[in-house]
């Protein structure tokens, strides 16, 4: 058996620093040498205005981003296939029209 075929023993433990936080806006800026996903949180005091509050910003590879698109994709098929079809602008009388952010 080729050893480089085994797959690593994988271990996941918290830094000292981590924290969980909830993110309803995500902005995504692109260079040449990586991705950056800025996280904050949008809220609306009014109907024409929105705020974004941004609390973090995650730099990825291009190739880690990529991994992450794929990733995703696989988990929101499997999500939508066990909870159905997810739709990016809601209908319905208490959901202003619009396109979504």
């Amino acid at each position: 058996m080729n050893p480089t075929s085994q797959q690593p023993q994988l271990n996941l433990a918290q830094t000292p620093d981590y924290r969980e936080s909830y993110a309803n806006s995500v902005q995504v800026r692109v260079s040449v040498w990586d991705f950056q996903l800025v996280f904050g949180l949008a809220s609306s005091d009014s109907p024409d205005q929105v705020t974004i509050r941004n609390h973090q910003a995650i730099f990825l590879s291009p190739q880690q981003a990529k991994a992450l698109w794929n990733v995703l994709g696989q988990n929101i098929a499997q999500y939508e296939q066990a909870f159905g079809s997810l739709n990016l602008e809601p209908k319905g009388p208490n959901f202003p029209q619009g396109p979504v952010n």
